[in-house]
């Protein structure tokens, strides 16, 4: 069965006037990836707003370069049958390299998303950040040789570290948990290392780019993407675009208050996100209930996990942390929705599935509750596309989103 195309409020539109030749390839581009079973010229047509010739010169050069295939014709009421096209998955390649204070992870993923090689190391920072991201950069290159895929169509690296970062100068500015990180040039040192394109941008802002570079056609729209890794963040995106705000840290909702009676934090207020909603900030207060979550050798993961299963048990001061948890996270969330009107809420990073079943048992009632808009619409929450273990491909999605997605950003006009 066919996949309409996008509905007029989700559609990407182009634009027939010269000088506009990348935009509309990459609205083209978009167009026939998020079909599931490609799209016919007369249909790419009619999703894009292009003119047929506009639509057939771009797709002759999408053959050319390999990057578009044919696949077989259908037919669809009276006329010859169409010929469909689809995403060359051997067309390109990107490179996804996720840093994290603990572990370090690495990704070749083709065209349509498949992950042809993966790796992670233990993240090594010992000898300094530059010798540490030039490791990284060799560790790319050996990756791509033993992928087996054509190095030259190879577009580039995406690189998804935590922030805040300066995403003008590619540089990490002061990330925690990782001392000596302070203004590094992440993406000039790759670059030089790897002879290849990079784009650096903070860690959930590539899980939200992957969430809307996985979505299907008409899926994406509007959603907060709430980030639970070493620390919270929130990836914003807005009509199918990634917001990242000046700087590019749009998202940093450490200081959101969301227990006016909780711990004290490093600002000086009390019951901000960064001290009542991180992982070891849940484990701390089950430790000081009294349940059982830590042993030697336990990891944050491993705690997190030992909560839950004695929530499970019927443990009630188990209960009693993670729902105050999930409540504290439901406010967080809350703010953000009722500011910018989101369709959905999208849970994920590392902790996000230990996490996820007695965080859904609360906070999207809660939500509901919180929501000024419960009576014009209801929110959706739900878990990643992109689930745990996965960052890798997230920060992949980045170049992928780069070089291929349409962007306003990419239509300059000629003064006349």
């Amino acid at each position: 069965m066919k996949v309409p195309p996008d509905p007029p409020s989700l559609r990407r539109r182009g634009t027939n006037l010269p000088k506009m030749g990348d935009f509309n390839t990459s609205v083209v581009v978009d167009a026939i990836r998020r079909s599931a079973e490609g799209l016919s010229r007369v249909e790419l047509a009619a999703a894009t707003g292009l003119a047929a010739q506009t639509v057939s010169n771009i797709c002759r050069r999408l053959l050319d370069q390999d990057l578009v295939v044919e696949a077989g014709k259908e037919t669809n009421g009276p006329g010859k049958p169409r010929t469909m096209l689809r995403i060359n998955p051997r067309g390109l390649y990107a490179v996804g390299l996720h840093i994290d204070p603990a572990v370090t992870s690495y990704a070749v993923v083709d065209a349509v998303g498949t992950v042809l090689a993966a790796r992670k190391h233990a993240s090594e920072f010992d000898d300094g950040p530059e010798a540490a991201v030039a490791r990284m950069g060799r560790r790319i290159l050996d990756l791509v040789k033993d992928s087996g895929v054509d190095a030259t169509r190879v577009i580039g690296v995406g690189a998804a570290t935590p922030g805040p970062v300066d995403v003008s100068s590619g540089t990490v500015v002061a990330p925690p948990h990782m001392p000596g990180w302070w203004s590094v040039p992440l993406r000039d040192i790759l670059a030089r290392e790897t002879g290849l394109p990079v784009v650096m941008d903070k860690d959930v802002t590539a899980a939200a780019v992957a969430e809307l570079w996985t979505s299907g056609a008409g899926r994406a729209g509007s959603f907060v993407y709430l980030y639970i890794g070493t620390g919270i963040g929130a990836g914003l995106v807005l009509n199918n675009e990634v917001a990242r705000g000046s700087s590019g840290n749009a998202g940093e909702i450490g200081h959101i208050i969301t227990d006016p009676d909780g711990p004290e934090c490093d600002c000086g207020r009390r019951g901000c996100v960064k001290v009542t909603c991180m992982p070891e900030t849940i484990v701390s207060e089950a430790l000081d209930a009294g349940v059982e979550v830590v042993w030697p050798g336990a990891t944050l993961q491993q705690g997190l996990a030992a909560l839950v299963a004695a929530a499970d048990d019927g443990d009630s001061r188990a209960v009693a942390v993670l729902e105050r948890s999930a409540w504290r996270m439901a406010g967080a969330a809350s703010v953000l929705t009722n500011l910018l009107d989101v369709d959905r809420v999208v849970f994920g990073g590392p902790f996000w599935k230990v996490l996820s079943v007695p965080y859904l048992r609360v906070i999207p009632g809660l939500l509901e509750r919180l929501s000024v808009t419960a009576s014009v619409r209801s929110l959706t929450v739900s878990g990643a596309v992109v689930g745990p273990g996965r960052e890798a491909f997230g920060a992949a999605c980045l170049i992928m989103e780069h070089t291929l997605s349409p962007n306003a950003d990419h239509l300059l006009l000629e003064a006349r």
